[in-house]
């Protein structure tokens, strides 16, 4: 009795060694204290670092669920940031002489520049309240400009309100005419028709 206990301890020691050897022996992945998921390291077939994932492309988690869950490609995707919508924005919609339809603004880009914005105040978390003013050349009397620069509000205004802004989200369009020239260019230089967007957040 006493050999056989004896081989049934020396078997136990050599299965505990065996067992120390395997673990010490297999780098090929690990978890860090710092990280959620288990990552390959010193493995030949996957490069250290890449996270460890199952034939269903689940993630392997490790014992530390206090660590970043963001890590490529078993993360959770983070959200595309948005850009924060200025207090004024001005698009300089070049009309054609007297026009004020969204069809006849020569430089199509700065459409495309207020399709930009329109896109980010959508996306925004805050609500954001519009106020649009219309502005003219010198060309014409006081009171013919004064209309035209409402009418080129009026056109913004609804081409936001069409393309998806809340209507209770933009303040009664207003003109100022020709009454505020750009001091940078002739009081007939197209860049005084202008439109300018007002914004402030609840």
């Amino acid at each position: 009795m006493l050999h056989v206990r004896s081989l049934t301890r020396a078997a136990g020691l050599i299965s505990t060694a065996a067992l120390a050897l395997t673990l010490v022996a297999a780098p090929a992945f690990a978890a860090d204290h710092d990280e959620s998921y288990w990552y390959a390291t010193g493995d030949r077939s996957l490069p250290d670092g890449q996270l460890w994932v199952n034939s269903a492309g689940e993630c392997w988690q490790s014992a530390y669920p206090d660590g970043p869950n963001d890590l490529p490609p078993c993360g959770v995707e983070k959200p595309a940031e948005v850009a924060e919508v200025p207090e004024e924005f001005t698009v300089r919609l070049n009309f054609a002489f007297d026009k004020d339809e969204m069809r006849d603004v020569v430089n199509r880009d700065e459409v495309a520049r207020l399709d930009d914005y329109i896109a980010n105040v959508k996306a925004t978390t805050t609500l954001e309240y519009l106020t649009v003013i219309g502005h003219t050349d010198a060309v014409g009397s006081d009171a013919y400009n004064e209309r035209l620069g409402m009418r080129r509000a009026v056109t913004v205004r609804n081409y936001l309100i069409a393309q998806g802004l809340a209507e209770e989200q933009i303040a009664a369009p207003q003109s100022m005419g020709e009454r505020k020239m750009l001091p940078s260019y002739p009081p007939d230089a197209l860049e005084q028709r202008r439109v300018r967007i007002m914004s402030r957040a609840d």
